[in-house]
């Protein structure tokens, strides 16, 4: 008996924009960059998310934002 699990996962920059501020690190630019993430099982799409995450343009550190 053989058992295959085909699952993917798939990540797709949706935008970048230029947030304001600077990196704590290397003072450069901070970027904003909407992900979508996408998992599949046998080319069927399961769950997808949008998320929102920080990035340095110049050192390309993910960058933490705390929620207030």
């Amino acid at each position: 008996m053989c058992l295959v699990f085909v699952c993917d996962e798939d990540d797709t920059v949706l935008s970048r924009q230029p947030a304001p501020g600077a990196c704590p690190f290397c003072g450069g630019l901070v970027q904003v960059v909407d992900i979508e993430r996408q998992w599949r099982f046998c080319f069927f799409p399961l769950y997808w998310k949008t998320k929102r995450q920080f990035y340095c343009s110049l050192c390309n550190r993910h960058l933490v934002v705390p929620n207030q």
